[in-house]
């Protein structure tokens, strides 16, 4: 026997005990699940159950996970600076400037990324994938002015 942990085994009342066997299936249940609830996925084409005249209206998928930590994959549109801590996440990669255009040219489906830091943007025609809370309903930016319905808040993001 070589000494490292590797050989160590717990001491047989403590496999015995109910608290150790129930840790156990609940560990190996979340396992098991594949996933917890940081791994929560959103999609672009499940945020609204209805737009119309009078709005937009979340999905019972939004409205179940708000205030969760989630995750979605979409393009960044083009940012205000090459570095910044927010940045909108669209479905399909954008050709014009959301803050060169009025809000009638932008697509419903956008959600608002506030980064946990001040970070490099990336090109418009890279996916990525955005993790972070999920922060539903009108919101105004108290810096930017920018009104949003759907943000990502402590969030970050990756090239997918």
């Amino acid at each position: 026997m070589c000494g490292c942990s590797a050989s160590w085994r717990p001491p047989l009342g403590l496999v015995n005990s109910p608290v150790y066997r129930r840790t156990l299936l609940a560990a190996g249940m979340t396992l098991a699940a594949g996933k917890t609830r940081a791994d929560e996925r959103l999609d672009f084409n499940a945020l609204y159950k209805s737009v119309g005249v009078r709005g937009a209206i979340f999905s019972d998928a939004v409205t179940r996970l708000a205030g969760s930590k989630v995750a979605i994959g979409g393009y960044m549109a083009t940012p205000l600076a090459a570095e910044s801590r927010f940045f909108m996440l669209t479905s399909t990669p954008m050709t014009i400037c959301p803050f060169c255009q009025s809000d009638a040219d932008w697509p419903i489906d956008i959600v608002v990324i506030y980064m946990r830091h001040v970070v490099a943007m990336v090109d418009g025609g890279t996916r990525i994938e955005a993790r972070g809370r999920l922060d539903i309903g009108s919101w105004t930016d108290p810096i930017s002015g920018f009104v949003s319905l759907l943000r990502l808040v402590d969030a970050d993001f990756r090239a997918i």
